[in-house]
């Protein structure tokens, strides 16, 4: 059984502030089901990540990255979009100087 949005949420968050990194709730979507965005930024390159999470033909959660560029407001276009959309979405934005996501699933190099 897979955890609720929220709680997968909070322990991402988590995991990130116990590496010394920030992060926190940009858009807050359904507490059960919503899916989710994590934006990484990585501010001494200029640089920003963002990755969505999927499911691949066999069941297995990854994250891909659904936009390939690393800068920010093409990153923040794609969430405003993805918004619209599906309005049950979470974003979360994670800061680290290391440019780390601190996803624990596969992440597919993009």
């Amino acid at each position: 059984m897979l955890l609720s949005s929220d709680l997968w949420v909070s322990a991402l968050i988590r995991r990130a502030e116990l590496s010394g990194a920030f992060a926190m709730v940009i858009r807050k979507g359904d507490a059960r089901a919503g899916a989710v965005l994590v934006k990484v930024l990585n501010r001494p390159q200029g640089t920003a990540k963002l990755y969505s999470e999927a499911t691949r033909m066999d069941g297995e959660r990854l994250w891909m990255q659904p936009v390939p560029s690393e800068q920010e407001p093409d990153l923040d276009a794609y969430i405003e979009r993805a918004a619209r959309v599906d309005p049950d979405i979470w974003v979360v934005e994670i800061d680290d100087r290391q440019g780390r996501h601190f996803l624990t699933e596969p992440v597919e190099k993009g």
